[in-house]
C-alpha cells in the first residue's frame, strides 16, 4: 500500500509540468488559430465585437493574457464560457461534478480492491499461471482505451445478455453507474495490479526479507 501509495504522489508531482506545458501549447495553438471566440455566430457589428473582445479581455496583449490565465487556473477561476453567455466554465463542472464523483469513486474502489489483491497474487506466485494470467489481463487492460472498452462492455453486458443498461442517468437505479465505472476502473486495476506486483516482488527480493538461517541450539541437558 505504502509504494502504491509513493508511486501515485511520484505521478502527480510529475504531471505538473506536464499540465503546465499542456496548458501553454493549448493557449498559444487556440490563439494562432485563425478566427476568434466570436466568428463561429451570426455577423455581428464591428463595435459590438470590440465590446465583446474588451468584455472577455481579448485586446490585451497576448503575453498579458496568458498571464491573466495562469493566474485565474492558479486561483481556481476558469473563466466564462463563450458558447454559453452568462454562464462560467466553473458553474458547468460543478453541475457535471456529481455525475464524475458518481462514476469515479467506484472506479477508484475497484482498483484498490481488484487491483492490489491480483498484484499480491502474482508476486507470491511469480512465474507461475496464477502471474502470468493476471499479469496478461492488466497489459490488455492497459493497451485498451476506455473510448474502445466502453462500447465492448455495452454490447456484451446490455446488447447480448441484458444484464445492465446501455445508457441513461437515475439516481434511484444504481445499475446505470456499472458499466461508466467499469470501463473507466479497467485500467486502474490494470495499473494498481502491475505497482503492486513490482513493489512486493522488490520487497521480497531486497535482503531484509531474506528468512535467516536459525541458530543451532545445544541440547539442554
Amino acid at each position: 500500500m505504502a509504494a502504491l501509495i509513493r508511486y501515485t504522489l511520484k505521478r502527480l508531482l510529475g504531471a505538473i509540468p506536464t499540465m503546465l506545458v499542456i496548458i501553454t501549447l493549448s493557449f498559444f495553438l487556440l490563439r494562432a488559430a485563425p478566427g476568434g471566440p466570436f466568428d463561429m455566430q451570426r455577423a455581428v457589428p464591428p463595435q459590438v465585437k470590440l465590446n465583446l473582445e474588451r468584455m472577455y479581455h481579448l485586446n490585451l496583449p497576448l503575453w498579458q493574457q496568458y498571464l491573466d490565465y495562469l493566474g485565474s487556473i492558479l486561483r481556481g477561476d476558469f473563466g466564462p464560457s463563450f458558447v454559453y453567455r452568462g454562464t462560467s466554465v466553473n458553474s458547468m463542472i460543478a453541475q457535471g461534478f456529481p455525475v464524475d464523483l458518481a462514476i469515479g469513486v467506484p472506479a477508484l474502489l475497484g482498483a484498490l480492491l481488484l487491483g492490489i489483491p491480483l498484484g499480491i497474487v502474482a508476486a507470491l506466485r511469480q512465474n507461475s499461471r496464477w502471474d502470468y494470467i493476471p499479469m496478461a489481463l492488466a497489459m490488455i487492460g492497459i493497451s485498451i482505451p476506455t473510448f474502445v472498452a466502453a462500447p465492448v462492455l455495452i454490447l456484451l453486458f446490455a446488447v447480448w445478455l441484458h444484464w445492465l443498461p446501455a445508457g441513461g442517468w437515475s439516481a434511484t437505479h444504481p445499475a446505470v453507474l456499472i458499466l461508466p465505472a467499469l470501463a473507466l476502473g479497467l485500467p486502474l486495476i490494470a495499473y494498481a495490479a502491475r505497482v503492486m506486483r513490482g513493489s512486493m516482488i522488490e520487497v521480497l527480493n531486497s535482503p531484509t526479507s531474506a528468512p535467516r538461517a536459525p541458530r543451532a541450539c545445544p541440547n539442554a541437558r
